[in-house]
């Protein structure tokens, strides 16, 4: 690793117990059977390890990153949970089982707890509940609704953590999309050329990729735990003002695919992304059976 920086760098992710945890069961029950039912069948069972959930694998190469990391920062993964502290004994349970270094957490007993996510002063946010997830985008944090799909396998220990980014509507603004869906791809590169040298502007995720690349600086590019992309639909020539906006913005992204159109799914693939992060529901479908998927409720594509 190269020379540490004064600062110690820090990476926050807030994640809650249905995208750590295979909680559909407990969910069923709950939607069922009522409140009581759901912290009785809790309680009972608050001794029985939980599954891994859509972002298990994630939560542990992140936590991992640590190791690598050293002295010069920390990334910390925090618990928020709609559970009881009494019915969330079981997820502390879990995650002590699991041997995941989480220690801090907010049990809010059925309240939203996206207002915590600036307490902890989060990086990003992952859910499965859509109304937390806007909440939190409104509230200005990166946050994603995790499609649902199968929780993937562990895999390599080693290999560094691959998060994938749609460009428009989640590192940038939606500015270019709007003009896309109101005036056609003709125009849309007209003025994505006219306006080449002028950075687009930020997105929701553009401060989690920068907390992201603090953490790259850190390694020489070729040794670096941490590897993201760029996966968009745009193409050329609408790809120079992307490039140029990156630059003006002093982040380092390793892969950029520009798609023209083409189906993400299996680029994804391709990358072995551990997550990958879209506006666009119709993209996040196509995604979420090859690779996990948050869907960024956010833009012109998620309006009405």
């Amino acid at each position: 690793m190269d020379g540490g920086a004064s600062t110690p760098i820090r990476l926050t992710v807030a994640i809650s117990s249905r995208a750590l945890f295979d909680l559909d069961e407990s969910h069923r029950v709950f939607e069922q059977e009522g409140v009581d039912a759901y912290h009785a069948y809790q309680v009972a069972r608050e001794n029985d390890v939980l599954s891994p959930g859509i972002a298990f694998t994630l939560v542990e190469k992140l936590l991992a990153l640590n190791e690598r990391i050293g002295d010069a920062g920390r990334v910390e993964i925090i618990l928020l949970s709609r559970n009881s502290s009494d019915t969330g004994l079981r997820v502390f349970n879990s995650i002590h089982h699991h041997g995941l270094d989480i220690t801090r957490a907010a049990f809010t007993s059925g309240a939203s707890p996206y207002r915590y996510v600036s307490a902890f002063d989060a990086h990003l946010f992952l859910s499965a509940d859509p109304d937390d997830v806007r909440q939190a985008l409104a509230a200005g944090c990166a946050a994603a609704t995790l499609m649902p799909a199968p929780a993937r396998s562990a895999g390599d220990a080693d290999a560094p953590v691959r998060i994938a980014f749609d460009g428009d509507a989640v590192l940038f603004s939606d500015e270019a999309e709007r003009v896309y869906r109101s005036e056609g791809l003709a125009a849309f590169n007209e003025r994505e050329v006219a306006a080449a040298a002028v950075p687009l502007s930020a997105g929701p995720f553009k401060a989690f990729l920068l907390a992201l690349h603090r953490i790259q600086a850190l390694f020489p590019p070729r040794d670096a735990p941490l590897r993201t992309a760029l996966i968009t639909a745009r193409g050329a020539p609408s790809h120079e003002r992307v490039i140029r906006t990156l630059r003006d913005w002093g982040i380092r992204i390793d892969e950029a695919l520009f798609l023209g159109g083409l189906p993400k799914g299996p680029f994804l693939e391709a990358f072995d992304a551990d997550i990958y992060f879209d506006d666009q529901e119709g993209h996040c479908a196509d995604a979420r059976g090859r690779v996990a998927t948050g869907h960024v409720p956010h833009g012109v594509a998620n309006a009405g």
